[in-house]
């Protein structure tokens, strides 16, 4: 304890606390994206990038459509093509610096034209070299660089530079090598000496970086893969020792290639937490195969900020796009046709899928715990959620409270405070809500140590999981109508 010596005064706070919103619907994601066609990889590599906007992310991390390769571009297009919904974290490890394949050398025959596409994918931006005469050329005064959608360097000659068009010339290019990141440098590791984080565990730094609580944890492209998912749900589960989030992960497609497959492979992938939402099959939009996590998850997040930022709506039953989803396949194409029973059947695995029902929808609400665990707060996903919301928003709100005197004025506060803060959620977000301070559970000792213990129930609505309207034949209305006509 540092000494003070002297007279100090201390105000108490009003009684009534102004609540922190604690955004439950931030994205996390964690995977590789192309960082070849930035100018500083490095500055974008296993380091949480906070992005206002997909734009934004595909300035800062770079854009391509070889989804399968570079995992966090699933994202991006289903962040700027079907919901717009931020803010998002992404986290990329892909480290150019060791992921990366031996140098090759491309010879350009003279003429040379003024806009040269080399045909290869993931050229990196820092270590490509081009020559003419055994002279290297300057990037930015003989030629820019640039990149097609599909991750291909384009080289552009400037007119009038030291470029000679009627010379060969020679590029130098080194290409990233996404195929050479393993489960074990996703999933990450912590240093617990000198703080440096990597793959899933710089989900810790978020929130001390970016003042972001980490809400939606996901992996496309990855989460498939047992350890990846598992380790994903695990975080979720405990994030900074504190805070809780939701892991959305894919079901394995390859493993299971029909629906009757699914729960085998769920169980034995482990996916059974209830901070873990999985989905199965992925979705097709437009030619691209997008993972089920990377819709799932935006669509979580936009169904949040359609009600006031309240996880409280399951994002099951809404609709994931009128016209760019086309169909629900496996990770190689395959086209997978649910009817409701079946896609029905796969909710029962504790899964969620896709249906065509008038539009193509989320059709699920069940958390991995489901069908093992019975308990309501762990089995539907918007009220592990709102659990999840709760006790976020309280520790952010009361935060500031930690170290003040334990006395009348300081549990008044905590207990008035909420008390009048849930009261405004019911009953549209919830049944409702309401804390106590029992002398019960607040013995002298604890007290003189310094701790103090308040009791909070709340009552978030289930999801109308199942509505029955029972239809019978009523011959007396028949008889009405028959015995009016014979009149």
């Amino acid at each position: 304890m540092p000494l003070k010596h002297g007279v100090y005064v201390y105000e108490n706070e009003t009684a009534l606390t102004t609540p922190v919103r604690a955004n439950n619907s931030v994205q996390v994601i964690i995977g590789t994206a192309p960082v070849f066609m930035t100018d500083d990889p490095a500055a974008v590599t296993n380091k949480p990038i906070l992005c206002a906007s997909a734009t934004e992310a595909m300035d800062k991390l770079g854009y391509c459509t070889d989804f399968a390769k570079y995992t966090l571009c699933q994202s991006m297009f289903v962040l700027s093509q079907l919901y717009q919904v931020a803010p998002i974290v992404f986290i990329n490890v892909l480290d150019v610096a060791t992921h990366k394949k031996a140098a090759e050398t491309v010879n350009l025959a003279a003429p040379v034209a003024s806009a040269v596409t080399i045909d290869k994918v993931g050229a990196i931006k820092s270590l490509v070299t081009v020559s003419q005469n055994d002279a290297a050329l300057t990037v930015g005064t003989d030629y820019t660089l640039a990149y097609t959608t599909e991750g291909k360097l384009v080289i552009n000659f400037v007119p009038g530079s030291a470029f000679d068009p009627t010379k060969a010339a020679v590029v130098s290019v080194t290409c990233a090598d996404p195929t050479a990141v393993t489960d074990a440098q996703v999933i990450g590791s912590y240093n617990a000496t000198t703080g440096v984080a990597t793959g899933i565990e710089l989900v810790r730094h978020v929130y001390p970086h970016l003042g972001e609580v980490p809400s939606i944890l996901l992996a496309p492209g990855f989460s498939h893969h047992a350890a990846v998912g598992v380790a994903l749900a695990a975080k979720a589960a405990n994030i900074n020792g504190v805070f809780k989030g939701m892991a959305v992960v894919d079901i394995d497609t390859n493993a299971a290639k029909t629906y009757t497959q699914v729960e085998n492979v769920k169980n034995t992938s482990g996916f059974t937490s209830p901070f873990c939402y999985p989905i199965w099959p992925s979705f097709k939009v437009s030619e691209h195969i997008i993972a089920g996590s990377a819709v799932a998850a935006a669509l979580m997040a936009y169904t949040d900020a359609q009600n006031d930022g309240i996880p409280s709506r399951s994002p099951s039953n809404k609709i994931v796009s009128s016209l760019a989803v086309v169909a629900t396949c496996l990770a190689d194409g395959t086209e997978v046709i649910l009817d409701q029973d079946q896609a029905t059947v796969v909710n029962g695995y504790g899964v969620t899928t896709g249906l065509h029902m008038n539009g193509w929808r989320l059709w699920g609400s069940y958390t991995g715990a489901y069908p093992t665990v019975k308990d309501p707060k762990d089995i539907w996903v918007s009220v592990r959620r709102m659990f999840n919301w709760q006790a976020n928003t309280f520790i952010l709100t009361y935060f500031d409270k930690v170290d003040d005197p334990i006395n009348a004025v300081l549990i008044e506060s905590v207990v008035d405070s909420e008390n009048i803060r849930c009261a405004a959620y019911a009953p549209d977000k919830w049944a409702g809500a309401k804390i106590h301070f029992l002398q019960s559970d607040n013995p002298i000792s604890d007290l003189l140590a310094g701790k103090i213990v308040f009791r909070q129930s709340i009552a978030p609505y289930t999801p109308a999981q199942e509505i029955d309207n029972i239809l019978s034949y009523d011959t007396s209305l028949l008889e009405d109508v028959i015995s009016g006509i014979a009149e």
